[in-house]
């Protein structure tokens, strides 16, 4: 990892809502669904960041807002030292030139009438990232440092299997030259032999090209492999953040406790957990006061019903939010 003193992209207290179906479209106060409602991290160059929940969390959006594909609420998003959600429309042109994303499916992201080639070219054309004489060359650099035949080229994405489609998308992705990207569970509709294999192309570009990556994905087992850091995210809010072994050993939310203990284990000898998470997450339209986990938490307390969302703490490098402490001995916490 190449992690220089400055953030590549600093996020601050970000907010993205959406009125909700139904009712009077004109209506001024027409009410609205918080799905990222105040959240703020940091990456660094050279750094993967795991964002990591269950499905209706705001991962998703989250990094949608952060390209500026979808619009924010409040908040700030600034890229290379530049604020982009209130910045000149130049700067925003910057961030497109230097970030890219990874879409879920390797299918419906591809132009199922254009061949990969010409996609890949077509990106080089419009932001002028080669002569038009070095395209067809440089398309073939992107094929073969992707894993795929530069010949390959010529096939359209319904000839290609699902990890070839997004070693192509990747491909696609590259060549913007992007300093940061945004996989959207981009190995979730994969066999889990070529999900391996797109962790490890996402690796060896990381170290080659010194490239900053959010990763956002439902599968900790991967989050764990693959990334530096991780955030946890609940209801439109981070409630944990940290080096990625550190939330996996000694993880400090009950929700992250609970995460950590769904993981998967190889050996089929091992137990069940013994306290699963219980229930689906409240409603994004009336969330509850207080710890919005509190429903779904066996070690909530009566302060956590009730009042704002409890504050973020941070132990060295290691954030959450959360009443308990595992260090003073104050509850019989799912992780000790």
């Amino acid at each position: 990892m190449v992690n220089n003193a400055w953030p590549l992209l600093e996020v601050d207290e970000l907010r993205v809502s959406f009125p909700l179906s139904g009712g009077n479209p004109f209506s001024w106060n027409r009410p609205r669904i918080q799905a990222v409602n105040g959240v703020s991290l940091r990456i660094h160059p050279g750094e993967t960041l795991g964002l990591v929940g269950e499905s209706g969390s705001g991962k998703s959006t989250l990094g949608r807002a952060i390209l500026q594909l979808e619009k924010s609420t409040g908040g700030s998003v600034r890229f290379d030292g530049r604020n982009i959600t209130h910045g000149l429309s130049s700067d925003i042109a910057r961030l497109r030139q230097q970030t890219a994303m990874i879409f879920q499916d390797p299918f419906s992201s591809l132009n199922p009438r254009q061949t990969i080639g010409a996609g890949i070219a077509e990106v080089l054309r419009v932001h002028h990232k080669v002569p038009p004489a070095a395209i067809a060359a440089r398309v073939a650099e992107l094929l073969t440092l992707v894993g795929l035949q530069p010949a390959q080229a010529d096939k359209r994405p319904g000839a290609l299997s699902g990890g070839q489609c997004q070693r192509a998308g990747i491909a696609r992705a590259l060549a913007l030259e992007p300093r940061l990207m945004v996989a959207d569970e981009c190995v979730a509709a994969l066999d889990v032999s070529i999900q391996g294999q797109i962790i490890n192309l996402l690796m060896d570009l990381r170290e080659r090209m010194g490239l900053a990556i959010l990763f956002i994905a439902h599968d900790l087992a991967i989050v764990r492999r693959l990334c530096d850091r991780v955030a946890v995210m609940y209801l439109g809010r981070i409630v944990e953040e940290g080096p990625v072994e550190q939330v996996f050993r000694l993880p400090r939310h009950p929700y992250t406790a609970a995460l950590v203990a769904a993981i998967p284990e190889i050996n089929p000898d091992l137990p069940l957990p013994a306290d699963p998470l219980a229930g689906e997450p409240p409603s994004p339209i009336a969330i509850p006061p207080g710890c919005a986990f509190h429903p779904r938490c066996r070690y909530a307390r009566p302060s956590c019903r009730t009042g704002s969302t409890p504050d973020t703490r941070l132990v060295a490098d290691h954030a959450f939010a959360c009443v308990l402490d595992r260090n003073t001995g104050e509850a019989d916490l799912p992780f000790e």
